[in-house]
């Protein structure tokens, strides 16, 4: 099962292209979820269907669903949240101030995430298509179950055992009950699996941008984040072309949009590059989204297969110096003082642009030092040496 999500900066049109691209996949006569995690309900709009919590049928093999994440939130935190809200309030803090502190950040994002999991493990559909927030929202949404999962393991207790130990702490307390401690565990298994879908070989990004300068600078910086969290880059949709001829200010502005079309080009030499032209009226309902499907891919597999391979490398490249080990890490267009890069314990602390990643390291490196790192060519090369107090001798 294909999963695609839909990105880019607000107001480029991302909506309509997931739409678009759905309407084409349902048409062709294969059943995809069209799935809205974005708050604002552009998607019913295009569409000219309200839509729920739950898959409505839109068409013969299309349907639609908006994540109602406040609602999720509400049944799935609730054990949770409840015995956070008793323990600060025999703390002394006020009851109103402990429900706004028991808010976990990006909770409810990682609750929509869920919840395309479901759907995608449900065996229902072909393909699932995400129309996804704005950009940066969506690099948060997409990087969530990692830092979430991280914090899970190392903060919050797993197991009865695990729990007494938080004793002392709690100053006499309630411990955690069965209820919290599976709700923890709960939240962790799921956290794994929507890591496992995000990082499924069947998952992919599409970028959708116009021909400006402006937004094809953050498109460059998206690719690199994507490509900081190991996410696929599919496809690059150029939307809101205008046709030359006719008049100067038409010329004009396809001129102009040329020049940035070249420019997507350059940046993007290994994906595909899609076009959509600007309508003359606005792209609502099914009729005039199943068209503009038809411009986008002309006559292609809006389900092509994905990239593959893993986009992290390690090899080992025997030196003068002795052994040495080499992991890259593709950054397309990183700029190198926008990159830091640290060693803690048995992960990589990678940041680019305000975003990071751990990296957890494979054994060999693990037992190993950082000898020196450089960036050349969209890829980021990291040197690792064997380390001579944990490397075995002989």
């Amino acid at each position: 099962m294909r999963l695609v999500l839909f990105t880019g900066k607000g107001g480029v049109g991302k909506t309509t292209m997931a739409a678009a691209s759905s309407a084409l996949i349902a048409s062709r006569g294969q059943k995809v979820l069209l799935v809205s995690t974005d708050p604002p309900h552009s998607l019913a709009d295009a569409l000219r269907t309200p839509l729920a919590s739950e898959p409505v049928d839109v068409d013969a093999g299309l349907s639609v669903m908006q994540v109602d994440t406040q609602a999720r939130f509400e049944q799935s935190w609730a054990v949770l949240r409840r015995y956070l809200v008793d323990l600060l309030g025999r703390g002394g803090v006020g009851a109103m101030a402990a429900e706004e502190l028991t808010v976990l950040p990006g909770a409810q994002e990682m609750l929509a995430l869920i919840a395309v999991r479901d759907q995608a493990a449900s065996g229902r559909w072909d393909a699932v298509v995400v129309d996804c927030a704005p950009t940066a929202e969506t690099l948060r949404l997409l990087a969530l179950p990692r830092a979430l999962q991280w914090y899970l393991e190392r903060i919050l207790p797993t197991n009865r055992r695990l729990a007494r130990g938080l004793g002392p702490l709690l100053g006499g307390a309630a411990l955690p009950g069965d209820g919290v401690v599976e709700a923890v565990s709960r939240l962790h298994a799921e956290l794994l699996g929507v890591q496992a879908l995000l990082e499924h070989p069947e998952t992919t990004v599409r970028l959708v941008l116009t021909a400006e300068a402006v937004v094809l600078a953050e498109a460059r910086r998206t690719a690199t984040s994507l490509a900081l969290f190991g996410h696929r880059l599919d496809a690059v949709i150029v939307n809101r072309l205008i046709p030359g001829g006719g008049d100067a200010w038409r010329e004009a502005w396809a001129s102009a949009q040329a020049v940035q079309l070249a420019e997507v080009a350059a940046s993007f030499p290994d994906v595909p590059v899609r076009r959509a032209g600007y309508r003359p009226a606005e792209p609502i309902g099914l009729p005039v989204l199943t068209e503009i499907g038809a411009e986008l891919y002309r006559g292609a597999d809006p389900l092509a297969a994905a990239p593959v391979g893993d986009p992290f490398d390690v090899r080992r490249t025997p030196d003068e110096a002795g052994e040495r080990f080499e992991l890259t890490i593709p950054l397309p267009h990183a700029e190198r003082e926008a990159v830091d890069l640290a060693r803690s314990g048995d992960e990589l602390v990678l940041t680019v642009g305000g975003y990071r990643r751990l990296l957890a390291l494979p054994s060999v490196l693990c037992r190993c030092r950082v000898a020196g790192a450089d960036l050349a060519d969209g890829r980021l090369r990291v040197v690792f040496r064997p380390d001579p107090d944990l490397w075995p001798v002989g």
